[in-house]
């Protein structure tokens, strides 16, 4: 094993434990405060701050991250999420509901600034050993398949973090379970200060904010698609799911098992996209249409499963379940397109920079469905969520049609056969 490809193994392995608890807490969260009487709206307004809070630490930690290196941004990160969990377990059940709610939004937007510290550090952390394993190999270029394999893997782990938090609240309550998660992220940081090489990362940073804004046609168009795409996701995914399955007479267990299933599969799927999508020798000119075809592809699937809730077609919840089931397979390969283009269009000096300010928009796009997600099954159940989710795929779909499938000054990156 190369020294990139050993570097790439730290750091995905450093992610995934990150990612179990991190998907173990929204469970926790969503289903604790739902058994505590709390409406659609509120759950939504629980996750809002840990949205918001993505959007700047986006930005922020991929310059910090060319600034002053990834291995000291995972550690950054990973001590940030341990101080959320702490923070969040504090919670007393005699506050007030006013109290428990603020609490629980501050928590929860420490945590949304450990998430995306650590996010843009490994996915960053991908551009950078993939360059190097280019120097070193003689210029096998395998960033697609990385890329799709590192968030494949990383939302399989996330399933089975929501299927943990589902059991953990079931079996072992609210604060254990916090405490228990702390625990396992101390472990992981012990690996990242021990493995992941200090310097990994380091470039000369953006001076000004103009300058960390300032980029490519690509990027910007990529990151405003971006933006609809996961807003699409969690307007209906986030809330109106699980509450709804709950409301069916499903358990803790039984709605965080499924949507464990469902997001393992969903990874599953990230992962093979690279045999999904045909891929060109310049690694744009295919590429960039698999990315319209397949944003066209998924806006059908919640207009399909809005029609069945109109309808009121018997058994409702199996037409929800198969209907998720498709969107998840047509969402994952659009997500690992997307997470491909923007390494494609990013600059590996500064890729710290350019993931950061893609996944700021990617922040964006969780918050504004995690909040329309509250208000839409509120005002009209699944119904209107599911609304929500195709018109904004639509809007997805018209923003990659003005994607570029060439850099205009840069050589382009070949494609893995």
């Amino acid at each position: 094993m190369n020294s990139a490809t050993r570097h790439y193994a730290i750091v995905t392995s450093a992610y995934w434990g990150f990612t179990l608890t991190d998907g173990a807490l929204r469970m926790l969260v969503l289903l604790h405060f739902y058994q505590l009487g709390y409406s659609p709206f509120t759950l939504a307004f629980l996750f809002l701050l840990y949205e918001a809070a993505g959007v700047v630490a986006n930005l922020i930690g991929g310059w910090l991250a060319t600034r002053y290196g990834i291995q000291r941004m995972l550690i950054v990160g990973l001590v940030t999420q341990i101080t959320g969990f702490g923070v969040l377990s504090l919670l007393d059940p005699s506050w007030t509901v006013a109290m428990s709610v603020a609490w629980v939004v501050m928590a929860q937007g420490i945590c949304g600034v450990a998430k995306d510290l650590t996010k843009t550090a490994s996915k960053s952390a991908i551009k950078i050993t993939q360059s190097q394993a280019k120097a070193e190999d003689g210029g096998n270029n395998q960033l697609f398949k990385w890329v799709a394999w590192f968030t494949g893997s990383k939302n399989a782990m996330k399933g089975f973090g929501f299927f943990l938090g589902g059991l953990m609240l079931q079996t072992l309550g609210f604060a254990p379970s916090l405490w228990l998660m702390a625990g396992l992220l101390l472990i992981v940081l012990i690996g990242v200060v021990w493995a992941v090489p200090p310097l990994m990362g380091k470039a000369k940073a953006s001076k000004s904010a103009k300058e960390l804004f300032a980029k490519s046609a690509g990027i910007n168009g990529l990151a405003a698609a971006r933006v609809a795409l996961f807003g699409a996701r969690d307007v209906w995914f986030v809330v109106g799911v699980p509450v709804f399955l709950y409301s069916q007479g499903w358990n803790f267990a039984m709605v965080g098992g499924f949507l464990a299933a469902w997001t393992i599969g969903y990874g599953l799927v990230q992962a093979m996209a690279p045999a999904l999508v045909r891929r060109s020798p310049d690694g744009l000119s295919a590429e960039v249409p698999a990315a319209r075809a397949w944003s066209l592809a998924l806006a059908l699937v919640p207009m399909g499963i809005a029609a069945a809730v109109w309808a009121g077609v018997p058994d409702l919840q199996w037409w929800v379940v198969g209907g998720l089931g498709v969107f998840g397979v047509a969402f994952a390969v659009n997500s690992s397109v997307h997470s491909y283009l923007i390494l494609a269009y990013a600059g590996s000096e500064k890729a710290a920079e350019d993931v950061g300010f893609y996944y700021a928009a990617n922040a964006l796009g969780r918050f504004l469905g995690t909040l329309m997600s509250g208000l839409l099954y509120q005002w009209g159940g699944l119904f209107y969520a599911l609304i929500g989710s195709a018109l904004m795929l639509v809007v997805c779909w018209l923003l990659t049609l003005a994607l570029p499938t060439r850099l205009p000054s840069t050589p382009l990156i070949q494609a893995s056969p």
